[in-house]
């Protein structure tokens, strides 16, 4: 049985860290980052972008699934909808794999903090500050599982992850 691992959550929550660090717990993991197959220049966002991304996503998910060198496949993305969640998930051959599907949140406090901090790094554009808190409550009505990483470290996280994995049947 193999695990897809399913990370949301809003911008600058601690998605991509939290995932390096799981993939490095894992033995036989990959990951991917839904960014990665939305970097462009210029970042444009229309219908068929949209499709292109989720096209590309559910193809590299699939070929890791079917891939016999992983055990365990995890993605992370904002996946701020359902219907995205639902979207990955039904164009995917699921025979013998357990979904874990879980939600980063934060406070608004400590997400600001965070974006705050990126923006002076030049790692982020500051538009972020306005983009990124608003999709917080959006978790909230979200099919996964919270973890909410206000005051958790790094590894507090993907032990919590862990366990939901452990725990789901």
């Amino acid at each position: 049985m193999k695990t897809l691992y399913l990370i949301g959550g809003t911008m600058g929550v601690g998605k991509t860290t939290v995932c390096r660090e799981l993939k490095n717990q894992l033995h036989r993991s990959v990951f991917l980052d839904g960014d990665w197959c939305w970097d462009m220049n210029p970042f444009v966002v229309t219908e068929e972008t949209k499709a292109m991304v989720l096209d590309n996503i559910t193809a590299l998910l699939g070929n890791f699934l079917r891939c016999s060198a992983y055990d365990h496949v995890i993605f992370s993305w904002v996946m701020h909808q359902q219907s995205i969640v639902d979207t990955i998930l039904g164009s995917l051959d699921l025979t013998n794999v357990k979904v874990v599907s879980v939600s980063l949140v934060c406070s608004r406090e400590a997400l600001l903090q965070r974006l705050y901090r990126d923006v002076e790094a030049g790692i982020r554009q500051p538009d972020i500050l306005l983009r990124s808190p608003q999709r917080l409550s959006l978790y909230d009505s979200m099919n996964t599982e919270k973890i909410d990483t206000t005051h958790a470290t790094v590894a507090q996280a993907v032990q919590e992850i862990l366990r939901l994995a452990q725990n789901q049947t």
